[in-house]
């Protein structure tokens, strides 16, 4: 996999202490990069920043907190992240929840919706204005093969009408796709460099693999070992959309393997349902009401 070194950069990558995101946060360290890992945990963030540091001990890894269910704290984030740095070479928007039972954010959205898909969609537009001033940046925006099996119900986005965990995951992850390629059309549309990307892990052996507070047990995990692949290979297809030079923006990457469930990265295909571009339009119309945020785009 073409890589570079990426001293001088800077990378926000959200739910960085674990699974792909701490993967994909030690290979950029170790290519040079700045790691701001944008976290909900502090304690599980300094346990994951340590990790990296063992490995490279001159990285520069930081903890700033964010809760991407929380749309006030999403401002001060980026409020803080704002006024301590004048450029961002890279956002990976990886943080995610995966069937939860039926919850709701701060703000009153299903949490899947509002924080895997909705949280990001403002982190992003509220950061854009470093992005697209900062020389040859992106964001990496993480889908799912689930996303072939989602549909954006705009009747029943807050599951007020009717809940089902793997329906509302499979909801999000199409919506954290179609935002990607979106988002790379209007940056394109408005003559930015800045250029969006998506990829997808395949199936990873991550902590989705946790039930409550115990581990899976011993027979589960086992069969996720022999079937599924190590989060630091998952995380290949998230270290080559952040980084490859020669992706132009509108990509959608993941594992080259049988059912595209494992292997290395390479450029695949989005389903059908992610490009309806009379959805993709109605659901990016929706985020910015839901969320306040208007993306400004003027250069």
């Amino acid at each position: 996999m073409e890589t570079k070194s990426l001293t001088g950069k800077t990378a926000i990558i959200t739910g960085a202490n674990s699974g792909i995101g701490l993967e994909a946060a030690k290979v950029l360290a170790g290519q040079g990069a700045r790691i701001v890992m944008a976290i909900r945990n502090m304690e599980k963030g300094k346990a994951a920043r340590q990790e990296i540091i063992r490995v490279y001990p001159e990285a520069q890894v930081e903890l700033m907190p964010i809760d991407l269910t929380d749309l006030n704290n999403i401002r001060f984030f980026t409020e803080r992240f704002r006024s301590e740095n004048n450029s961002l070479d890279l956002l990976i928007n990886n943080a995610g929840v995966m069937m939860p039972p039926y919850t709701k954010t701060k703000d009153g959205f299903e949490l899947q919706f509002g924080g895997n898909h909705l949280g990001h969609f403002a982190l992003t537009g509220l950061l854009l204005p470093l992005l697209t001033k900062t020389a040859g940046s992106r964001v990496v925006t993480i889908a799912s093969l689930a996303h072939n099996r989602g549909a954006i119900d705009f009747n029943n986005l807050d599951g007020s009408q009717s809940y089902k965990a793997k329906k509302f995951y499979n909801q999000s992850k199409l919506a954290n796709l179609m935002f990607a390629l979106e988002l790379d059309k209007k940056l394109k549309q408005h003559g930015h460099q800045t250029i969006s990307v998506a990829c997808h892990p395949g199936i990873s052996a991550t902590n989705i693999f946790k039930l409550g507070k115990r581990d899976a047990p011993k027979p589960l995990r086992r069969l996720a070992n022999f079937y599924l692949q190590p989060p630091e290979i998952g995380a290949l297809a998230t270290v080559y959309a952040a980084t490859n030079p020669s992706l132009a923006g509108g990509e959608y990457i993941g594992p080259d393997g049988k059912g595209y469930r494992k292997g290395y990265p390479t450029l695949e295909t989005p389903h059908a349902v992610a490009m309806d571009a009379s959805v993709s339009k109605r659901l990016w119309e929706v985020s910015e009401k839901l969320t306040g945020m208007e993306f400004d785009f003027s250069r």
